[in-house]
């Protein structure tokens, strides 16, 4: 397997210990000849000389063979940037297959494997053709469910279960979504509040107004999950539907969304603009995908998680997760996955003659290119 690399091994660890090949070889009991093949690659020691080379060097096996079953969290998170880069630039069945060999390589390590799903998820749809689609999003499954079902990790198995029921949704089968989670909605118990309490009690002001931070941000981004599926439910019920949209955008404005996290507008902006569609008013839709126009070709990028004057405490915690600061997807990706949102969406066709919707074609188009 080209993954070990115990030949370098060998090499370093006797120049270390100062012994030659003939040293090396008379204390396994082998050939300098063996010795020397095992240097240069040619062949690997017997598996029963593994122990004895590894106490003899004073190192475990799998240093001995060089190989690093696991990632730290840091090297996880410069490999998706640079697997989403890849994404963005290169084939993407060639990013698959790299994916593919960095997935068997570090089988047992689970958080890799969580975001190596994601990865898998957010970049299904550059494979275009249907059916390939459906079978990245089966691959990403596979390593969820094995994260779920292998891990120790209560992190980890509930963003794998999570993510599972995603590609169960996003596969055409709600069953197995409810299957997954119907029973497990229970009352939010926020540990933020009593962090903040036992901080407070023991003088660390700072930090009880930095995990409050974190927990008031953490709500505001879920809430904006929540209203765009929302607003879809309300399309038949117009004064609803305004109520919803009236009451998310004063939610934005109060805390300044388009420039906090203006990822989270898009989905509001979108459905709003279907909805609108829905209930036959053209004009209003089409504000609403001017206002999305606006924010997206704006000054939003580079795209990254950040405080700002209010959630001022809160870039030490942001800078701890799992990517970072950084989105999912790179950049080029996202402007491009921007565009597509509008332009390739079926429900916005009524608009193709429509001089306003061509102009905000044009700019989306042109945000997609830079």
């Amino acid at each position: 397997m080209k993954e070990i690399n115990i030949a370098q091994v060998l090499v370093r660890k006797r120049k270390e210990k100062g012994i030659t090949q003939d040293d090396l070889a008379n204390f396994i009991g082998v050939s300098k000849a063996s010795v020397s093949k095992w240097e240069t690659g040619q062949s690997y020691p017997d598996m029963t000389f593994l122990p004895q080379l590894a106490a003899y060097f004073n190192i475990s096996i799998d240093e001995l063979m060089d190989y690093k079953p696991q990632m730290l969290k840091e090297e996880i998170r410069q490999l998706y940037k640079r697997l989403s880069a890849d994404f963005a630039a290169k084939s993407a069945d060639e990013v698959l297959e790299k994916c593919r060999q960095i997935i068997k390589k570090y089988y047992s390590c689970f958080p890799l494997l969580l975001q190596m799903g994601i990865l898998l998820v957010n970049h299904a749809n550059l494979f275009q053709e249907p059916q390939k689609i459906m079978a990245v999003i089966s691959e990403a499954k596979e390593l969820f469910i094995r994260v779920k079902e292998e891990s120790d990790d209560l992190s980890l198995t509930r963003q794998a279960l999570y993510m599972e029921a995603l590609c169960n949704l996003t596969s055409g089968d709600p069953h197995s979504v409810l299957d997954l989670l119907e029973d497990k909605i229970e009352p939010a118990l926020p540990p933020e509040s009593l962090l903040a309490s036992a901080y407070q009690m023991t003088g660390r002001i700072d930090d009880a107004k930095s995990v409050l931070q974190v927990g008031m941000f953490q709500n505001i981004v879920v809430l904006f999950n929540f209203f765009p599926a929302y607003l879809m439910l309300c399309v038949n019920a117009p004064e609803k539907f305004e109520e919803v949209l009236r009451r998310a955008l004063a939610v934005a404005d109060a805390f300044d969304m388009r420039r906090l996290h203006p990822g989270v507008m898009v989905g509001l902006y979108l459905a709003a603009a279907q909805g609108y569609v829905a209930q036959g008013k053209h004009d209003r839709a089409l504000d609403m995908l001017e206002q999305y126009t606006t924010m997206v070709t704006g000054d939003i990028y580079p795209l990254r998680l950040h405080g700002d004057e209010f959630f001022d405490l809160l870039d030490r915690w942001l800078e701890d997760l799992d990517l970072g600061t950084g989105f999912p997807r790179d950049e080029k990706t996202i402007r491009q996955s921007m565009a597509d949102a509008v332009v390739n969406n079926p429900g916005f066709t009524v608009f193709a003659q429509e001089r306003r919707f061509q102009r905000i074609v044009e700019k989306l188009q042109q945000n997609a290119l830079k």
